[in-house]
């Protein structure tokens, strides 16, 4: 348990938190307590970490020295490795980054139109993925200038332009599908010279992003025939590689859902621009679920219904079809809602990023998809959380991010609480479950869901449990009586671990803001802040009685709080 040193121990202990609570007036739980059973016996089957998939906009901020450090983390969140996917990798510019913006100007143009390929800021980007342990999301875009066949005005300028209106030159097709074939094969053909093809072959390469909305202003057919020409391309730089597409927005519209059956059946029966064959090669499928958040004059109230029921019908599509129906899918981007780099100074709704409810919100997400994956019978991969750094920005602006000037947001600790559980799922019951079709319809806005993933490695036991509510208002906490049977019989003590995220542990922004908000902090402040970023134990770690298989706990769980309980022996 990297993440926990021995200063947090017992930091800002379960006792804080009810003498807040009984100072702010809160009555006690009048409610029974939610009963949780793990059967470390009742194997499910392989737990595979979903989790481990992230993306921004600015590949530029890769190499900052925020960035360096982020994904320096995300590689150590857990055993399995994390995959980082970037937009704008062939975008034209001087590396200079922006929201929503990034360059590498690796496609020029000499006065005669003959290619000039530069490799300099893309190596930088690659070599710090590289330091770090990260394997590439490779995403082929967006248009180099030189070759865009609406190549002016080329740099947008948000956020004094309106995110609708973001879509310059850079998201125009090719005037010459030779050249971009051509380019993406030399990309390729560069990275695998640089990093060798052992390392490669583990990447995943994709083509654009979101061509049915207006990150592509060619119709439907040319983004097919960029998707075949990259496609050729990749592969004859790299015969085993691994792509996908089309990464789609999230299909809850009819248009989002008429692209991907489009799309489906051109690679099945279409004509390959490329080749001329039928068909064209897809490794993973991919398309993008996002929710929708709604200020309630004096909170925010999550919208999760909607990215679930963009996770399930995305899921059927996949599903009708013989031709597709276990091939990998990958939600390329799955958030609570669309634009990352809105900040809350616009909209407030947005201020639910710097506390507790992202996580709590993204691991509610995490385990509904399971189960849709399950209900569906198809092969759910990924899911990736669009979230990252933003350099010069304010502290806690409410940007979606992952960290703020280096201080790591409550969301980056429910992710490495995801990554502390073992590869075996175990059967885990919950009285404070809402049933999947609940959630689906209706949301969550009755009572809670407190729910249980539990999974086991070798003579330990991880219990990941939840308390989340689509609405972010202070209520007393749940108390959580936890049962845990069918342990091993020569287990006789067990060395208990508790670790937590809410309003008072592993919450940078609480503890900037009890310090007053400083938007320039004191060297001291600032270490006071990192502290405070890192995953935190609810108490100090304690040995408990294993008795006949049996370990009975009870504890108190905040709304939108979330433990990872870990037993070892």
């Amino acid at each position: 348990m990297s993440r926990l040193s021995e200063h947090n121990f017992g930091f800002r202990s379960c006792a804080v938190f009810f003498l807040l609570a009984s100072q702010l007036g809160w009555p006690q739980p009048a409610s029974p307590p939610v009963n949780i059973q793990v059967h470390f016996d009742q194997v499910e089957g392989p737990l595979s970490p979903v989790w481990n998939y992230f993306g921004y906009d600015e590949p530029n901020y890769t190499y900052a020295n925020n960035g360096k450090q982020l994904l320096g983390e995300l590689a150590g969140i857990g055993a399995a490795p994390v995959y980082v996917r970037v937009h704008n990798l062939f975008t034209s510019g001087d590396g200079s980054a922006s929201l929503k913006w990034g360059s590498t100007n690796v496609y020029t143009e000499d006065a005669s139109g003959n290619p000039m390929y530069s490799w300099t800021i893309l190596d930088r980007i690659f070599d710090t993925f590289h330091a770090a342990g990260i394997r590439p999301l490779v995403e082929i875009g967006f248009m180099p200038k030189a070759l865009s066949t609406h190549p002016e005005p080329y740099r947008h300028d948000f956020p004094r332009t309106p995110v609708g209106e973001i879509y310059t030159g850079w998201a125009y097709p090719p005037k010459d599908y030779q050249k971009w074939s051509e380019l993406v094969f030399q990309f390729a053909d560069h990275l695998r010279k640089r990093y060798g093809d052992a390392e490669v072959k583990t990447w995943l390469w994709e083509v654009w992003n979101e061509p049915d909305i207006g990150y592509w202003k060619g119709t439907r057919e040319e983004y097919f025939k960029l998707y075949d020409f990259s496609v050729e391309a990749v592969l004859r730089a790299l015969p085993e590689a691994t792509v996908g597409g089309p990464d789609t927005t999230g299909p809850g519209s009819s248009t989002a859902v008429d692209f991907l059956r489009a799309f489906l059946e051109h690679c099945v029966r279409g004509k390959n621009y490329a080749t001329g064959k039928t068909g064209s090669h897809l490794d993973f499928i991919s398309f993008h679920p996002k929710g929708s958040p709604a200020w309630q004059s004096d909170h925010v109230q999550m919208g999760i219904t909607r990215q679930l029921a963009a996770i399930q019908r995305g899921f059927q599509i996949v599903a009708s079809f013989p031709e597709w129906k276990n091939t990998p899918i990958i939600l390329g981007e799955s958030d609570p809602e669309g634009c990352a780099a809105c900040s809350a100074k616009e909209n407030p709704r947005n201020l639910y990023r710097n506390g507790p409810l992202y996580g709590a919100y993204t691991v509610e997400v995490l385990k509904n998809a399971l189960a849709l994956a399950r209900e569906e019978r198809i092969n759910f991969r990924g899911a990736v959380t669009w979230a990252f750094e933003f350099e010069d920005q304010p502290y806690f602006a409410g940007f979606r991010e992952l960290a703020t000037n280096g201080v790591d947001k409550p969301v980056l600790s429910a992710f490495r609480m995801l990554g502390m559980l073992g590869s075996e799922r175990i059967r885990a019951t919950s009285s404070g479950e809402l049933a999947k079709e609940t959630v689906l319809r209706e949301g969550v806005h009755g009572q809670p869901d407190i729910n249980a993933i539990a999974a086991r490695k070798e003579r330990e036991l991880e219990v990941l449990v939840w308390n989340y509510h689509d609405d972010d208002l202070p209520v007393p906490a749940a108390t959580i009586d936890l049962a845990t049977t069918g342990l091993p019989a020569d287990a006789k003590r067990g060395l208990l671990e508790h670790c937590r995220v809410d309003s008072n542990h592993s919450n940078a922004f609480a503890a900037w803001k009890e310090m007053g908000s400083p938007q320039s902090p004191s060297a001291s402040e600032y270490k006071q802040l990192e502290s405070a970023g890192q995953l935190q134990l609810l108490t100090s770690p304690r040995w408990v009685e294993i008795e006949q298989g049996s370990v009975h706990l009870q504890f108190d769980l905040p709304r939108q709080g979330i433990s990872l309980l870990r037993l070892t022996w």
